[in-house]
């Protein structure tokens, strides 16, 4: 097998007839031998039936069927482990990755990279999302010591090796853009064409997109804890400071100043602190219990 691309889906009913007609034309043009495997996320409506017509006529096609909603970064890594290929695409369903593109990257991949990223110069989305991303990238490239690009999600190409090492992290919790920087192997980024959302809408909404930047954070770096333990070592150095200006004040006046309201903020602060450190403990407590019961990562229902 020369080629897989690995889509996952979720509510994108509307461009999958449109986005199989386009990959199969650009597949066709590069190589005889390849898969398109669909992940149905467990969507509503009549994709999963959709999947199934559309393989019924094309025997390229695979698809599977999720028993719940497991999330964007799981249905990749199922269609991962089902995948066949030499070279593996991710993309998104909604046609914002443009199928076209992917022959740009297969050229660009056997030039000698393991990893060719597909870099969005011209993002088509709202402005709020294009800051909230790059504060999210600049946010987890900071906390867990990787180079992130905000220009850079999913669609990419992948040689089977950089999967197969991705396949071999079984941490439970997964988000695939940083499991390949982590990796590593050979990488090169390069400009493509970014659509405008066209059919579907995105399913991700302010909560979801919060829970899965905590989740990510969590399960990718423990540099929360190493910046409490620096702010309670910072606290404790101005608590002493403080404590010595009151020594001072004390000897040169003979009287101690009235401390009512500099007591309760102090007592106050402190309790938030702590409220706040032993929750973020507790988020990685309860993190190690999610990884300790070893539980599989997803369920297939159904399979073509």
């Amino acid at each position: 097998m020369d080629i897989s691309v690995v889509i996952p889906v979720y509510q994108c009913e509307e461009s999958l007839a449109q986005l199989h007609k386009r990959l199969t034309i650009s597949l066709k043009s590069l190589v005889s031998d390849y898969e398109i495997i669909f992940i149905d996320d467990r969507s509503l409506g009549n994709t999963w039936e959709l999947i199934q017509s559309i393989s019924k006529k094309d025997n390229f096609v695979r698809g599977l069927r999720l028993s719940r909603n497991f999330g964007q970064h799981v249905a990749i890594t199922a269609g991962l482990e089902e995948s066949l290929g030499e070279w593996v695409v991710v993309m998104d369903c909604d046609l914002q990755d443009k199928p076209e593109e992917i022959v740009k990257l297969y050229k660009a991949s056997q030039r000698g990279f393991d990893i060719v990223f597909a870099q969005r110069v011209d993002r088509k989305d709202s402005y709020l999302k294009k800051i909230t991303s790059r504060l999210f990238y600049k946010s987890l490239s900071y906390l867990t010591g990787t180079k992130l690009d905000p220009l850079v999600a999913n669609f990419g190409i992948y040689n089977r090796k950089v999967i197969n090492a991705i396949l071999s992290m079984k941490e439970t919790h997964k988000y695939f853009p940083l499991m390949v920087r982590w990796v590593g192997f050979s990488s090169i980024s390069i400009p493509v064409e970014h659509m405008q959302r066209e059919v579907s809408k995105t399913s991700y909404t302010f909560k979801s997109l919060l829970t899965l930047s905590v989740g990510i954070i969590l399960s990718f770096s423990n540099k929360p804890l190493r910046l409490i333990i620096k702010l309670g070592f910072t606290i404790s150095l101005l608590s002493a400071i403080y404590a010595l200006i009151i020594i001072i004040n004390v000897l040169l006046n003979g009287t101690i100043l009235p401390g009512w309201s500099s007591i309760m903020v102090s007592i106050w602060f402190n309790s938030g602190m702590l409220m706040s450190i032993v929750g973020i403990v507790g988020l990685y407590v309860g993190k190690s219990f999610d990884e300790a019961k070893y539980r599989p990562l997803y369920i297939v229902e159904d399979r073509i």
